[in-house]
């Protein structure tokens, strides 16, 4: 039998984290660490990424900056394309979990880490308190994040964005702000990346549910002259819940 995406962040995990961190920061109190995590076998997912974020938190004698700093010594090599952020980075979601959680005042910091996380896993959780909190300076970075060489981070400035991400609550900076998000996605909605298309084919999906006239206000304009195939599969995929109850 396969296992259950919790069952990854287990004791075995807790060491490897905590070896990785303590090899280039040799304060980190592991004996905290593991005290605070010793029960973690008895939680389901979401509870057991906030409980080691916590835990880290709590066995660090340092700032958040500091902090941060130790973080960027263990990302290791970026992933080539836009595949690999859950078979490869999935060792990584415990540290963008740390970001989401405690990392909203300091703006900076915590987006140009989640720039540099999401060439190794993903970012999309990380940067919503921040776009939440700081949403026309967050807009402009993801609006350069939207042309970016990197596929990963292009993706990113999209999929940070919807409205209705799984595992996460609602975020309507999209309805609020929405010239500015229509931009992102026109950006967006040509790229060749497969997993680019998805994503801005799901922020369309998302935005029907919430506003389909904003929706439409969306497709009509991509629709107005000649269309790329690549917009075509995006708009399709994106109109995939019309007329469904």
């Amino acid at each position: 039998m396969a296992k259950k995406l919790k069952e990854y962040y287990d004791h075995e995990y807790l060491k490897f984290l905590s070896d990785l961190i303590a090899g280039q920061y040799e304060d980190f109190d592991k004996k905290t660490f593991f005290e605070f995590t010793k029960n973690i076998e008895e939680f389901e997912f979401n509870k057991r990424q906030e409980l080691i974020a916590t835990a880290l938190y709590k066995s660090f004698d340092l700032d958040y900056e500091d902090a941060v700093a130790v973080f960027y010594k263990i990302l290791g090599e970026e992933l080539k394309g836009n595949s690999g952020a859950f078979s490869e980075g999935w060792w990584l979601w415990p540290i963008g979990k740390y970001v989401e959680m405690y990392g909203e005042e300091n703006f900076q910091i915590s987006i140009d880490f989640s720039k540099e996380l999401t060439k190794r896993f993903t970012s999309e959780y990380c940067m919503r308190p921040l776009i939440k909190k700081y949403p026309e300076a967050s807009l402009k970075i993801l609006y350069d994040w939207s042309k970016d060489d990197n596929e990963r981070v292009r993706r990113l400035s999209s999929e940070c964005l919807r409205i209705r991400l799984p595992w996460a609550k609602k975020l309507y900076t999209a309805l609020e702000y929405f010239d500015a998000y229509v931009e992102i996605l026109t950006n967006l909605k040509d790229d060749k990346d497969k997993y680019i298309q998805k994503s801005v084919a799901n922020n369309l999906n998302d935005l029907y549910k919430e506003n389909p006239e904003k929706f439409y206000d969306i497709v009509n304009k991509w629709q107005d002259g000649k269309i790329s195939k690549e917009c075509e599969w995006v708009i399709k995929h994106g109109s995939r819940n019309i007329g469904k109850k």
